[in-house]
């Protein structure tokens, strides 16, 4: 299958502007709106049933005539083709409606004293270090955040950082797998092997990571895991799943508790009120889309093509390039020119400015006395616009 431009006709982006930020809220295809729909409309035709009776039972089992009985609910069959996808046990994922409301359930659940402490880094994202910091603080324990290794980034060294940085205090580490602003893939299976190696459980945030890299969840071996599906992996807003390893699964409960209380993990995950459940019944159509498009195709071309806007980038802006191409998904993060500040004010200057004046839109940040743009790569994205991105940014180029 051909990539770039023409793939455009596939999702609803309006085709005048250059869209270079998949990463931040994803873009639903427009086959997966339409199955959306298609689910919202079975829900009107039958509200109660579908929702108390074929999505979700108060017995855990349905009853009646054609319903979903115990573990083939509507949910729970959805919650079955994302585990298959994401490498988990069916038994073990629940629905959330993002990444940060995963993170909230597991560092709400977990038992916190006084003088408890979780770990976390200077990479972490920031409402997720917002949630993290009000759960301490309820419990009057601490957070320790490890400096990582920047912008030179080298994996071992973040492996060293984070075991040193374990105690007898320590309840928790929170580390991303790709990390949201810098973009770079994580050691994640030699930071939990160093954190198991202490008896210390291990909370991911794979926010990017379904759809984007070929994960398999249960390889991990994390306590914890959680990750959007409405980003790479194609499904609409809001949707995200949380992995939790049968150890846990018994203290864990969602931040909002309803009617499944006390009724088993995945039960009380499932019903925490109504709400619209059909981006979750809708992950697995984003999922076939992948599919269709050739997910290993897929991740091949938007990793290269993320490379490769990395190279020329940085070429084009005589900023330096220190990372290894091992550490890219299909985002990568690039320096600008000094010319565009160093902070945060004057990064939201060249991301506004980009996308008024040249119709560009891509994320930019402040870090290490920089401003920084993260190229997000998708199909319908090309090199010609990386190429846009660049005159946009250094005009005098």
């Amino acid at each position: 299958m051909a990539f770039g431009r023409e793939m455009l006709s596939l999702w609803p982006l309006d085709p005048a502007a250059t869209y270079l930020n998949h990463g931040t809220v994803g873009v639903v295809a427009r086959q997966v709106l339409e199955a959306q729909q298609r689910w919202r409309d079975r829900i009107e035709r039958h509200p109660s049933r579908f929702m108390l009776r074929e999505l979700w039972s108060f017995s855990g089992a349905s009853t009646g005539a054609g319903a979903e009985t115990g573990a083939s609910t509507l949910m729970r069959q959805a919650a079955a083709e994302v585990a298959d996808f994401v490498g988990a046990g069916p038994s073990d994922l629940v629905f959330v409606d993002n990444t940060t409301t995963g993170v909230n359930a597991v560092v709400r659940s977990l038992p916190l004293a006084p003088g408890g402490e979780i770990v976390i880094t200077d990479h972490a994202y920031g409402g997720i270090v917002t949630a993290v910091r009000h759960a301490a603080a309820r419990h009057g324990a601490t957070v320790t955040v490890v400096q990582m290794p920047y912008p030179a980034f080298d994996a071992g060294e973040a492996v060293r950082r984070i075991q040193s940085s374990l105690s007898a205090r320590t309840r928790l580490v929170i580390t991303d797998h790709i990390v949201s602003e810098t973009a770079l893939i994580f050691p994640v299976e030699a930071i939990v092997r160093a954190c198991h190696a202490r008896h210390v459980p291990v909370l991911i945030d794979g926010a990017h990571v379904p759809g984007a890299l070929d994960l398999n969840v249960s390889a991990i071996g994390a306590d914890f895991y959680v990750a959007n599906l409405h980003k790479w992996a194609m499904a609409p807003r809001s949707c995200a799943f949380l992995v939790v390893a049968p150890a846990f699964q018994a203290v864990m409960h969602p931040p909002v508790i309803s009617w499944g209380y006390g009724t088993g993990y995945t039960q009380e995950f499932d019903w925490v009120g109504t709400r619209d459940p059909t981006p979750w019944l809708s992950a697995p159509d984003g999922i076939r889309f992948l599919r269709e498009l050739g997910f290993d195709e897929l991740r091949r071309y938007n990793h290269d093509l993320a490379w490769r806007a990395a190279q020329y980038l940085t070429d084009a802006w005589k900023t330096p390039l220190e990372i290894d191409e091992s550490m890219v998904g299909c985002m990568v993060t690039v320096a600008t020119p000094e010319s565009c500040g160093s902070d945060k004010p004057a990064a939201i200057r060249l991301r506004d400015r980009l996308l008024f004046d040249h119709n560009i839109e891509v994320h930019a940040h402040a870090r290490a006395g920089r401003v920084w743009v993260r190229v997000s790569a998708q199909v319908y994205n090309e090199d010609r616009d990386i190429e846009k991105l660049a005159r946009a940014v250094d005009p005098a180029r």
